[in-house]
């Protein structure tokens, strides 16, 4: 099941996440991912991961697994190479680490861009420890991403933790609308507003943190917990199903990309089982109802950042 990009190319509606995958964890879960049917695997820069993830791609592929031209591939460009003339060589770096000569998507992490210090520094700090960004307007940073799809060294390009307003300013002033945008997406946090204009945009979701990341470090005491609510256990018992399965089909019914993370292998192949039923229009509206505007990623390091997305008015 795939969803079609302005681009021209078809995406996979459910991809492998590896947002805060342990280290020497990755490439097996790539590899079980492959090996169950996933087609679709994300990745980032600054997950520190793109070389475990590409071991796997190699492994599998060289074992006729799959084929190149079967898998669709994603990865970010971070924020400390926002400048110009640091787009092209972030994307050389990452597809070194991935073993590929091309990728299938290539977003920008984030509308904030950061001082490049090195690579190993990669969260640059001042004297007093406060965030040293880089005003670069992305607006710029997307014009060199569009050369890289001309040139053909990815085939779409999207954005991520970008709002109405930047996504605006992109369409009005570039030549290539973005494919994709990856944003928070789940049961708390249902982004009905910014969904509704992406789609009506022709942009794609992809949903990150579909389960509400219960496994983020900055967890505090009392936060809600998605995994453990009780209107989606009353829902998945009666489908006998698990939550995270009810919540993966909630969002590939609203037509949104999914990108659930996992190294254990009965979860992975646990996450791609849902296309063997669907929610009632009663279901999907109970889902929805359950949102509490929690967004779990708040970009708090870059809430004094010039093009900081989260604003409440969405301008800068």
């Amino acid at each position: 099941m795939t969803l079609r990009l302005q681009s021209g190319y078809e995406m996979p509606l459910i991809g492998l996440g590896t947002w805060k995958s342990a280290k020497g964890q990755v490439q097996s879960a790539v590899e079980c991912a492959i090996e169950s049917g996933y087609r679709h695997i994300d990745c980032a820069w600054i997950y520190d991961n793109e070389d475990e993830v590409g071991m796997g791609i190699t492994k599998m592929i060289k074992e006729n697994k799959v084929k190149r031209e079967e898998l669709f591939i994603t990865t970010k460009l971070f924020n400390i190479f926002h400048q110009p003339d640091m787009v092209r060589p972030g994307l050389i770096k990452s597809l070194k680490k991935l073993n590929l000569d091309y990728l299938d998507l290539y977003l920008m992490h984030s509308p904030c861009g950061e001082k490049y210090i090195s690579d190993e520094d990669k969260f640059p700090k001042g004297p007093d420890g406060s965030p040293l960004y880089d005003d670069t307007d992305y607006v710029q940073t997307w014009k060199e991403m569009e050369k890289l799809q001309q040139e053909g060294l990815v085939r779409s390009i999207g954005i991520s933790n970008f709002n109405e307003y930047q996504i605006n300013r992109i369409l009005n002033e570039c030549s290539i609308p973005p494919s994709v945008n990856q944003i928070e997406v789940n049961p708390y946090f249902i982004q009905k507003d910014l969904v509704s204009y992406c789609n009506s945009k022709g942009i794609v979701v992809t949903a990150y943190s579909p389960f509400g990341s219960p496994d983020r470090p900055w967890a505090k005491p009392g936060d809600p917990l998605l995994l453990e609510d009780p209107g989606l256990m009353a829902i998945a018992k009666r489908l006998n199903k698990t939550v995270a399965q009810v919540i993966l089909r909630y969002l590939i019914q609203r037509k949104l990309i999914v990108i659930p993370k996992s190294v254990t292998p009965e979860r992975i192949k646990s996450n791609l089982a849902v296309f063997d039923f669907e929610l009632t229009q009663q279901d999907m509206d109970a889902v929805s109802s359950f949102n509490r505007d929690f967004r779990v990623c708040n970009g708090a390091r870059f809430s004094g950042h010039k093009y900081f997305p989260f604003q409440e008015n969405y301008s800068e």
